[in-house]
């Protein structure tokens, strides 16, 4: 997914695992500008990454779990080879120590 690719972007997915938070919320803790923050929000929410509900003046975003759960599905064929490859590094470290 090219919404990932973006540091800031993960950044934001990692503040809203704690839950729901609204736009203002993230750019004070990401230390944001509005339009930086909008713009981040508008990729994250058309790569289907993010929802978004209207309360009152506010918008609150929150993970929309699935589209990570089909990344996830995805990656689990690529999990062999970092498992073999981190195992020899595993293994030519306890040779050299």
């Amino acid at each position: 997914m090219a919404a990932l690719s973006d540091p800031m972007r993960r950044r934001m997915l990692d503040e809203l695992r704690a839950g729901e938070q609204s736009a203002g919320t993230l750019e004070r803790a990401l230390g944001l500008s509005q339009p930086s923050a909008s713009k981040h929000l508008r990729a994250l929410r058309q790569a289907g990454l993010v929802r978004v509900r209207k309360d009152a003046q506010r918008r609150l975003y929150a993970i929309d779990p699935a589209p990570l759960a089909a990344l996830d599905v995805w990656l689990a064929d690529y999990r062999h080879f970092w498992a073999g490859a981190l195992d020899a590094l595993a293994h030519h470290l306890e040779r050299e120590v």
